[in-house]
């Protein structure tokens, strides 16, 4: 037990540097979303979603690759020093021509370029702290981690509320003063941005020692292993940033020009609603993958997969149904504006596809173990294609609810096929059964409840009770032995 004691205590400190910096940026939500109109709301969606791609090209595989080579190499230093020189010098090659070029790719994205300029800066700042977070998560610093995470967004939560709420109000009151010279009218995403870079630009003075130290040594021959192992990972990723991000992007070129704006704003605002499956799933994550690594070698780890992925399912299967049968209380939190509730009928399946995501990481560790990570891509490829082409035939006749349709899909085939491919290559004994039966519970619980007593909690809550027992029920046994531990 001992094993998972470490676990959890590593995926629930990393599980804080996720869900609290998540939970201040949940408060920024109903903030632009009182503030700003659904049009304006859906171009900064488009705009972020642009720089998801950008991240994951700009990190090209080098964080999944320097866990595996820090764990398997004696001279961890040489991996360090070589995975910092090549994203160190990969960014600032980004950098130039991207700035050199901004204007052309304001025209081809239809972004301001002052917007597209500051997005530059964050996607470079955040380039450069890649390397110093992953070295933190392998020498388990996860409590340094947490302290940088938290801070990166406390200050860019701080900023937001000061130039979108208290400047304004600042400078109506003492027109002359010196503040005024930082108000510009209708410059609200011009601020956001702004409260972005310097929440990044501190967050990189913060491990900027992580250069200083460095001998930066370069060795090419493990630099090309690195990448070998490293680039599929990264075109897994760009596909995983299609399925993700692509759907705000094709909304806004698919629909009319009138309202494809204020679509990509309510379905975006609602999507938000699915942060809780997704702060799970992300802390999970976080805690699995060096996990996986470093228990690769013990001869009982494939038993320890099996177990570590159904517990994942019992936890994901409650906050699902639970999120499912309080979602539109927490609507009223996040969303304060009845207008953009039009798209609420998106959140059971967005959560379901960040479930069905989870559980494809889980079941994906096998290829990574193996160093076939071009499979992992494959898979990737196989999620963004059903994006596309769903999104595509969908989103002309069904807006956002295609767009929806067409994320679960994805996820869904992904999470087969990856456990169709990991029983032939790398044969892990999950209990099937046991995870069958909590997956389709929790599904069927939340339909119910959502699309048949939507807001009666007499019907929702019992359900999730009645799930709760069925837990117990099964997992008895395991239960009691662990409060006997600790008595």
């Amino acid at each position: 037990m001992g094993l998972y004691k470490n676990l959890f205590k590593q995926t629930a400190i990393y599980g804080l540097a996720t869900v609290l910096p998540r939970m201040f940026s949940f408060l920024l939500v109903p903030l632009y979303t009182n503030l700003l109109p659904k049009e304006e709301y859906g171009q900064i969606t488009v705009i972020f979603a642009y720089m998801i791609f950008f991240n994951v090209i700009l990190a090209y595989g080098m964080e999944t690759s320097f866990f595996r080579f820090y764990n398997n190499e004696k001279d961890k230093e040489k991996v360090l020093e070589t995975t910092t020189v090549s994203v160190f010098w990969t960014t600032l090659i980004f950098l130039f021509p991207a700035l050199l070029y901004r204007n052309s790719l304001a025209q081809f994205s239809g972004i301001d370029v002052q917007y597209i300029t500051y997005t530059i800066w964050i996607l470079v700042l955040d380039s450069l702290v890649i390397v110093p977070f992953s070295k933190l998560r392998a020498t388990q610093r996860p409590t340094f981690y947490a302290v940088i995470k938290i801070g990166n967004v406390v200050v860019n939560l701080c900023l937001n509320l000061f130039f979108l709420i208290y400047l304004p109000i600042i400078v109506k009151a003492n027109p002359d003063g010196f503040l005024s010279t930082l108000y510009a009218d209708n410059f609200e995403i011009g601020y956001i941005f702004i409260s972005n870079i310097v929440a990044s630009m501190l967050t990189f003075i913060a491990l900027s020692p992580n250069y200083f130290s460095l001998k930066w040594n370069f060795d090419f021959a493990l630099w090309k292993r690195m990448m070998r192992y490293g680039l599929p990972i990264m075109i897994a990723g760009i596909a995983f940033a299609i399925n993700e991000q692509f759907d705000k992007i094709l909304l806004g070129k698919l629909l009319p020009a009138n309202i494809a704006d204020a679509e990509v704003g309510v379905y975006s605002a609602c999507y938000k609603l699915g942060l809780f499956m997704v702060l799970y799933r992300t802390a999970y994550t976080l805690g699995i993958e060096p996990f996986f690594f470093s228990h690769a070698s013990d001869k009982n780890a494939p038993k320890t997969y099996a177990m570590v992925t159904k517990y994942f399912v019992i936890f994901g299967s409650f906050i699902m149904l639970s999120v499912i049968v309080f979602a539109d209380l927490f609507k009223m939190l996040m969303i304060q504006k009845e207008s953009y509730w039009v798209a609420m009928k998106v959140v059971p399946l967005i959560i379901l596809a960040n479930f069905f995501l989870g559980i494809y990481t889980n079941l994906s560790v096998w290829y990574k173990l193996i160093d076939k990570t071009y499979i992992g891509a494959y898979i990737s490829i196989v999620g963004a294609v059903v994006t596309l082409v769903l999104n595509y035939m969908l989103i002309p006749t069904m807006s956002y609810y295609g767009s929806a349709i067409a994320t679960i899909a994805a996820y869904g085939s992904m999470m087969v096929i990856s456990y169709v491919l990991g029983n032939k290559y790398y044969p892990i004994p999950y209990d099937i059964n046991k995870i069958g039966g909590y997956l389709g519970m929790s599904i069927f619980f939340s339909v119910l409840s959502f699309y048949y007593f939507r807001e009666n909690y007499f019907v929702g809550i019992p359900l999730l009770l009645i799930f709760l027992y069925f837990i117990y029920h099964n997992e008895k046994e395991t239960i009691i032995n662990i409060i006997k531990k600790k008595n």
